[in-house]
């Protein structure tokens, strides 16, 4: 598919991919095709195993001022198909089950369906001028998708409802002091901040990646003696792929007390 509504950028040296949402006129509101393109944007990156690290991030001054209302009405004439792909559902589900981790870097606007997709990221970093919401309510919906995805965010439940029930908006710091999200920087500093973050995650192992991504998402409903159990499992299965223990040296003399950039696994390197 032709993209005219997403912005990509690979790096595929650096480990990284950024899909950027490009309607700044519509404060990247997401119509069809932008949903569209983003589905298959995220089904072919999937399958790109030199990509650890998605960015998604809004040009402009939003991130996304969630659906567009207008592409919505018209799409409601019709008979919704019963499993309804196209859409943040679908979306959201792609982004859980990627193998890479993904990150949502977000100023301005995050609003209904934006807010949905970033309860969908593993990461989400934030302007300080971000403001997240569900204004669904006032307009007479509660917000399906982002209601699930808000309700499985991990935040205390009056804290989610505030947020569903109000139509009030969060600032970047109320956010973040409820783990809506998981860091806020000054505006001047997103990009800089996210995209040595990006840099970082790109560096690591994929497998060690994914199978850390598999056993948090296995594991986060289950009682914690079947989690210990998972995690044994899905160990097992990282070290099928990779030797964490193969350069024990290397990897402590990198360090130096620190994360870096530049220890890389010996399989991994060129």
């Amino acid at each position: 598919m032709e993209l005219r509504t997403i912005l990509q950028k690979v790096d595929e040296e650096a480990g990284v991919a950024w899909l950027t949402f490009n309607r700044p006129e519509k404060k990247n509101a997401l119509s069809q095709r932008l949903m569209a393109e983003m589905i298959a944007a995220l089904k072919e990156l999937s399958g790109n195993d030199k990509i650890k690290c998605i960015v998604t991030a809004g040009s402009g001054d939003s991130y996304s001022s969630g659906l567009d209302l207008y592409d919505l009405r018209e799409n409601w004439k019709r008979k919704r198909p019963w499993d309804h792909a196209g859409s943040t559902y679908e979306i959201v589900r792609l982004l859980r089950n990627l193998p890479q981790v993904t990150v949502a870097a977000v100023r301005g606007w995050c609003l209904g369906g934006g807010l949905a997709l970033i309860n969908g990221h593993d990461l989400c970093i934030a302007a300080e001028s971000a403001k997240f919401g569900m204004p669904e309510v006032i307009r007479g919906s509660y917000g399906a998708v982002a209601t699930s995805t808000l309700f499985h965010s991990g935040i205390p439940f009056k804290k989610a409802f505030y947020i569903q029930l109000t139509g009030r908006n969060l600032s970047a710091a109320q956010a973040e002091r409820i783990g809506l999200i998981s860091e806020t920087v000054p505006d001047d500093q997103l990009t800089s901040t996210v995209e040595q973050l990006a840099k970082e995650l790109g560096s690591r192992n994929a497998v060690t990646l994914e199978s850390a991504k598999i056993a948090a998402y296995m594991q986060k409903d289950m009682d914690f003696l079947t989690a210990l159990k998972t995690d044994d499992l899905v160990s097992h299965r990282m070290r099928y792929y990779t030797n964490p223990l193969s350069d024990v040296e290397g990897y402590l003399h990198s360090q130096k007390g620190g994360g870096t950039t530049g220890y890389v696994k010996p399989e991994d390197r060129k």
